[in-house]
């Protein structure tokens, strides 16, 4: 199994972290704020840890579920804290009239990551085009992902297949503009 660090407390994050747990996954959750943060951790039960915002996450996988706005900021503030992690973004950078990105062409939230991603840290994309809702289901749903780092995305797929989902893997990080464009559709 998986050890991961969540940096969110939202809708995404419980989800995700509620399933990493029951896959048998360690858990991590770190959040700005310290006791909603403790409060997840608490309701996740287990053996899941809070960790301090800005320091070093105790996970191999680093999960960033905010909002897209907050998801390249964050990053750039841990800096060399995720040397040698694998930064998953999950984040749908939707336009406020949701009819569009509100990144340009030919980019992406993830591609950004990985311009400021700290030597022998990998990004892949993940879990933007399954909705929480959905995921609470519990039915089998398949996770596209994208990345150039192929020991990341291994890495990666475990955790997916961990969780009782299907990992598809699309290809490079240059798909990520396109996942994210998807996550807009559905």
């Amino acid at each position: 199994m998986s050890s991961i660090s969540i940096i969110g407390t939202g809708n995404m994050a419980r989800t995700i972290a509620t399933l990493a747990v029951a896959g048998g996954n360690t858990v991590e959750v770190i959040g700005r704020d310290q006791s909603k943060a403790a409060e997840l951790a608490k309701d996740l039960g287990g053996s899941t840890t809070t960790g301090e915002f800005g320091a070093v996450p105790a996970g191999d996988i680093v999960i960033v579920a905010l909002l897209y706005a907050g998801v390249v900021p964050v990053v750039a503030q841990y800096g060399d804290a995720l040397a040698g992690k694998v930064i998953v973004d999950i984040c749908n950078p939707f336009n406020s009239a949701g009819d569009g990105l509100a990144i340009p062409d030919g980019t992406s939230i993830a591609q950004e990551v990985a311009t400021l991603a700290p030597a022998g840290a990998s990004v892949v994309k993940a879990f933007n085009t399954v909705f929480g809702h959905v995921l609470k289901k519990g039915r089998t749903l398949d996770v596209f992902f994208a990345g150039d780092d192929a020991q990341a995305k291994a890495h990666v797929s475990e955790f997916i297949a961990s969780l009782g989902l299907r990992p598809l893997d699309v290809g490079g990080l240059n798909m990520a503009h396109w996942l994210e464009g998807t996550g807009l559709i559905l």
